[in-house]
């Protein structure tokens, strides 16, 4: 009885308040809840989930960002094809892989279509039984439903870079524009892409004392010294500003905002992954639009696994002398079998820890981690997020549904955001990201929002930036809320 008279009280008291509000207020907040009604029925408990629906949802939602986004991984393969041509290249049917020279594809542009060894790009669209394979080896498509002989799901994937990789870096204006096209057409208003690799060097004496396991900081700070004089290392920093400013003039407008990360690859030798990570520093700290630095590369070879640990240092080391750099760091993107266990239990904790990360992206070997609890523990204090890349967790790693650790990361209050990764490899989006986690994971309304506002606080945008496209998605999710309670939807007969 005195829980019924409580609900009542609330009632009312809802109501009242309801009333207190101005029209405009009323009206909005009608809204709301008819799409939190509305979500409810498309992932109900105990039901399958509506997912042809769900997606119609998604994409008409406003998503705020994606925030872990690598750029060549993001465009489709036929997008890369059509650079093929543009770039006077072909593709060998036989292997798949771009042949970069000009000769040849002009001699086997005067063959009969049958006796081409060398296909143009268009050449490959034309052929249904050519580009189906080619998709085959340039993205993960058809690995689930095809029975020929195949590698293992991560080789598939990390080895699609080495097929389009000739290309990737041509013509990224095109491209930049390409997925702005494709950002605004499913509502997302903001991404920032791990873009292009950072200037490199290479210092055997360097790798000699890494071999030897005797680093220190000194010998950092003399190679930092010795880059600043190599004219060709600072000329090729200045090249990667040139580039960002014109692939991405235009970019950014009232619907579409840019930024940029420079990537170190972890699988080089100790000097090139410092010198990259030193030039990364140098252009995060330069230019407004560069606003964090990352590392990428598979960790569970060889290389990756050795000199994690170094590689921490070396961010440690300059994270000191430039403070305002934000550092979004692939970590802990390992599952159990992989590597061996003890190889499971430290990579996110010393990207916290020692190298400073202002992010991580993957986190999946959090349950293995020496210490789990309180890693999560500093990640929510810390306002840490987590990069959570659903389909290729899955593909990559083979984790999802309950395994997934995003499931350990809501528990515990660690504030994670959904994102892409590769989308033209996964041949996926971002609306297809919040489809599986709303499938997988029945969440309400409220925090589906919520994910859409945090893939903006959690960025590394300027407060400014920020700020603006937080109003901007008030306004758009206002307008989308509005659509969505003014839908009449019929029964099915």
């Amino acid at each position: 009885m005195k829980k019924n008279i409580a609900s009542l009280k609330a009632a009312a008291l809802a109501a009242a308040v309801f009333c207190a509000m101005p029209h405009g207020a009323q009206a909005a907040n009608a809204n709301e809840e008819a799409t939190k009604r509305h979500f409810a029925s498309l992932v109900a408990p105990g039901k399958e989930p509506k997912l042809a629906e769900l997606t119609m949802f998604f994409t008409m939602m406003p998503k705020g960002g994606d925030l872990h986004h690598h750029y060549s991984g993001a465009l489709y393969a036929e997008q890369y094809l059509e650079w093929v041509d543009k770039e006077g290249f072909c593709v060998n049917k036989n292997t798949y892989l771009i042949d970069v020279s000009k000769a040849v594809a002009q001699a086997e542009q005067g063959k009969p279509l049958a006796d081409r060894a060398c296909l143009s790009g268009q050449d490959v669209m034309n052929n249904n039984t050519v580009l189906a394979n080619l998709l085959q080896r340039w993205s993960d498509k058809d690995f689930y439903n095809h029975s020929g002989l195949q590698s293992p799901p991560d080789r598939q994937f990390f080895d699609t870079f080495g097929y389009f990789g000739p290309v990737s870096s041509t013509n990224t204006a095109d491209g930049l524009q390409r997925l702005k096209q494709r950002a605004i057409q499913e509502n997302v208003s903001y991404i920032e892409t791990i873009f292009e690799i950072a200037p490199i060097a290479m210092d055997a004496d360097f790798d000699k004392k890494a071999q030897a396991g005797a680093l220190t900081d000194a010998d950092f700070a003399a190679l930092g010294a010795r880059l600043d004089q190599d004219k060709a290392y600072q000329g090729w920093i200045a090249s990667y500003i040139d580039n960002v400013d014109k692939s991405g003039a235009g970019i950014d407008d009232a619907n579409f905002t840019l930024r940029y990360q420079p990537f170190a690859l972890r699988f080089l030798t100790p000097s090139q992954v410092y010198s990259q990570i030193l030039s990364s520093f140098k252009l995060a700290s330069t230019h407004p639009k560069i606003v964090g630095i990352n590392i990428v590369g598979q960790e569970s070879v060889n290389v990756s696994m050795r000199d994690y640990a170094l590689h921490m240092q070396m961010y440690k080391f300059l994270k000191a002398k430039y403070p305002k750099v934000k550092l979004a760091l692939h970590a802990g993107e390992l599952a159990l079998g992989m590597v061996p266990p003890e190889g499971l239990t430290f990579h996110i904790k010393d990207a916290l820890d020692v190298a400073g990360a202002n992010r991580i992206g993957h986190g999946m070997d959090i349950a293995h981690e020496s210490n789990p609890l309180a890693i999560m523990k500093k990640m929510r204090d810390e306002k840490i997020a987590v990069e959570v890349n659903l389909s290729s967790n899955d593909f990559i790693l083979g984790i999802k549904d309950q395994a997934h650790p995003v499931t350990l990361y809501r528990k515990y209050g660690v504030p994670y955001v959904l994102s892409t990764d590769d989308a033209g490899v996964s041949r996926n989006n971002l609306s297809g990201e919040y489809v599986l986690y709303a499938a997988r994971y029945q969440p309400d309304y409220a925090e589906v929002k919520k994910l859409s506002y945090d893939s903006i606080r959690y960025s590394f945008l300027a407060d400014t930036d920020k700020q603006r496209l937080l109003k901007a998605l008030d306004d758009k999710f206002a307008k989308f809320e509005a659509e969505i309670a003014g839908s009449k939807t019929k029964p099915a007969r």
